[in-house]
């Protein structure tokens, strides 16, 4: 198998422009950023659900820039050969460009990521202007975004009605202007997301649980791999149940280290007979 080339912002166009979808997954560790990158994945998003996927919290918002860097910068090394974005979290950048551009700075110095992502429309424009005038590509996110899901009335569709429908396309159309290389819609209609892929000009749209119609997909890794208890979302297929697979595992190990069966002669190492007997002279 050749060596697969770095994905660079250009090969993510190109491959755009020639009508093959990309390819996004979530990531949090350095195991499986490894996985990922040797399966091809074209985009990797260490988002801030890894404060429910990993961390155990009801929400994105218990998320720090600590915890981020911290999981960044181990799935950066996991994943030398994908296109890796720095998920912004809450607070990070909402009070001011300049906190938005100085934390953006953290995420490319400290961790070695492609580019950062942050959620909200119109309202973050500036921030997005600013990290973008930084030299920092920047993603929007649109829709269902999980740092306003009070605000929002929880995780449910975004943008049924026509009035809601307008101001998703509104806010696509300030964020490309802003300088965001690339849109995430969650959860919104199919024809909505399709629109604003026609619309989009020099910018990138990606779907998660919006449909078709983008430039590509995004699923948690969680989600897809049945490895996140509290439910299943339905915009996600299991493409292999990995949490049946190790929960069976894992009441294997139970079972055998019960029985006397785990460890065999196999799993240990030995001694050679004249040491312990010297072993044991020593001790007297």
């Amino acid at each position: 198998m050749p060596e697969r080339k770095k994905m660079t912002l250009p090969m993510l166009f190109k491959k755009a422009q020639d009508g093959l979808p990309l390819t996004w997954l979530t990531c949090y560790d350095y195991p499986t950023a490894y996985l990922q990158d040797q399966a091809g994945v074209d985009m990797i998003l260490v988002g801030d659900s890894l404060g429910m996927t990993m961390l155990g919290y009801d929400s994105t918002l218990p998320v720090t820039m600590d915890d981020m860097i911290r999981h960044t910068a181990a799935v950066r090394r996991g994943a030398p050969h994908a296109w890796v974005i720095g998920d912004m979290p809450y607070m990070s950048y909402q009070p001011s460009v300049e906190t938005a551009i100085r934390n953006a700075g953290r995420f490319m110095a400290e961790t070695g990521c492609d580019c950062v992502k942050l959620e909200g429309g119109a309202e973050m424009a500036d921030r997005v202007a600013g990290i973008a005038r930084a030299g920092i590509p920047v993603i929007g996110h649109l829709g269902l975004t999980p740092q306003s899901v009070s605000a929002l009335g929880g995780f449910r569709l975004q943008g049924k009605s026509a009035l809601q429908a307008k101001k998703i396309l509104d806010d696509a159309k300030a964020l490309e202007q802003a300088g965001a290389f690339c849109i995430l819609l969650e959860l919104v209609p199919d024809r909505l997301c399709q629109l604003i892929t026609q619309r989009a000009k020099d910018c990138l749209i990606m779907s998660l649980g919006s449909g078709p119609h983008a430039h590509g997909q995004l699923l948690i890794y969680h989600d897809a791999f049945g490895l996140y208890p509290r439910f299943k979302p339905r915009m996600a297929k299991v493409f292999a149940d990995a949490g049946a697979v190790i929960r069976a595992g894992l009441e294997d190990y139970v079972r055998e280290v019960t029985e006397h069966t785990f460890p065999q002669p196999e799993n240990w190492f030995g001694m050679p007979d004249e040491a312990y007997a010297e072993l044991l002279q020593l001790l007297e």
